[in-house]
């Protein structure tokens, strides 16, 4: 993609400051590395020429643990970002997010039925534990907003408002069902759903890792390829279909992306909010309304926080660790008032 030459430096100083944030995130946590030391240990996993002389820990560290998570943050937060624009570009609202049309909600109640259920019969081999809570997560989240979606058709039309209470409706049942089980798990299945709903990147692994950079790389190519027709689906549906555009269809694959992007990020990492809500909103403030500047910029504005919030959740009670979800819900929701409180003026 080439961008507009005005936009090249926003590029430019976002692709540098996501660079800065993925070496401190392999450089910092419970056992500090020299960042020139990271830097050499991490082109020598790569298997490129340096000198690999002392590098055992770093290597081992860098590999086996913040590699990973660091990875898995930057898919999150690049997948989180991208959903959260085309959802904001879908309800032409600039404070939609994506639990709006139910995915978040569907996959926590996904992700809670593995874990209450799980404990239920008796405990899930070890082997299988992570993979049955990401698979039912992923099938809530795509369950739930699909049925949105089929709520909001009528005559092959879809209806964004019928979207939006349906979206509302299901997230509160969903939030019920939730409650219910909470109420019926014992202490110990009672504290796995707790920090399985505040989001965390602690069990990051490759295993993890590989389908979510799959469905992140689907997400990053095909949406910006639609940033013409969410340009045109601002001026209104009518006037997008007079310029061509084909809305009925842009709107079903905005909410499978969605669907396909988000639930597989709840289904890695639990839940984590604001992320969807917060980068487009800033993104939007400095580049405009343009989707062919928002749509990368905010995907490198999105992981770069994603990056910096799990660096936060990992030093400001080190060695303990801090849910990534209440960091990112401590930044975005002063945002979230902020912009309400500046809307009023």
């Amino acid at each position: 993609m080439i961008f507009p030459r005005h936009a090249r430096p926003l590029f430019a100083g976002l692709s540098a400051l996501l660079l800065l944030a993925l070496w401190l995130s392999l450089a910092l946590g419970p056992v500090s590395l020299p960042l020139g030391e990271t830097l050499r240990a991490a082109v020598h996993l790569t298997g490129l020429p340096v000198d690999g002389e002392g590098l055992e820990q770093a290597e081992l560290i860098l590999g086996q643990i913040r590699l990973p998570r660091a990875l898995l943050g930057l898919a999150i937060g690049v997948v989180l970002a991208l959903t959260g624009v085309a959802m904001q570009g879908l309800f032409r609202n600039p404070l939609a997010d994506p639990s709006l049309v139910g995915v978040s909600s569907g996959a926590a109640l996904g992700g809670a039925l593995a874990i209450v259920g799980g404990a239920a019969l008796g405990g899930v081999p070890e082997a299988i534990a992570a993979y049955l809570l990401s698979a039912c997560a992923f099938a809530g989240g795509l369950g739930v907003t699909l049925l949105v979606y089929r709520l909001g058709r009528r005559e092959g039309q879809t209806s964004v408002a019928t979207m939006l209470l349906a979206g509302i409706a299901l997230t509160a049942l969903a939030g019920a069902v939730i409650g219910l089980f909470t109420y019926m798990a014992d202490d110990a299945t009672l504290r796995s759903l707790t920090f399985w709903n505040m989001g965390s990147l602690n069990s990051a692994s490759y295993a993890r890792l590989w389908p979510l950079l799959l469905v992140t790389l689907l997400v990053l190519c095909w949406l910006p390829r639609r940033a013409k027709g969410l340009n045109a689906l601002l001026l209104g549906e009518s006037e997008a279909r007079h310029l061509g555009v084909d809305v009925e269809r842009l709107k079903r694959e905005l909410v499978i992306c969605t669907a396909l992007g988000v639930g597989v990020a709840v289904a890695a990492a639990g839940l984590i909010g604001f992320i969807g809500l917060v980068v487009p909103h800033l993104v939007r403030i400095v580049t405009g309304p343009d989707h062919r500047i928002l749509l990368p910029a905010s995907a490198l504005a999105g992981g770069c926080l994603m990056l910096l919030a799990d660096l936060v959740a990992r030093m400001i009670l080190a060695p303990a660790e801090l849910p990534i979800g209440i960091v990112t819900a401590l930044i975005g929701a002063p945002f979230f008032l902020y912009l309400l409180l500046r809307g009023r003026h």
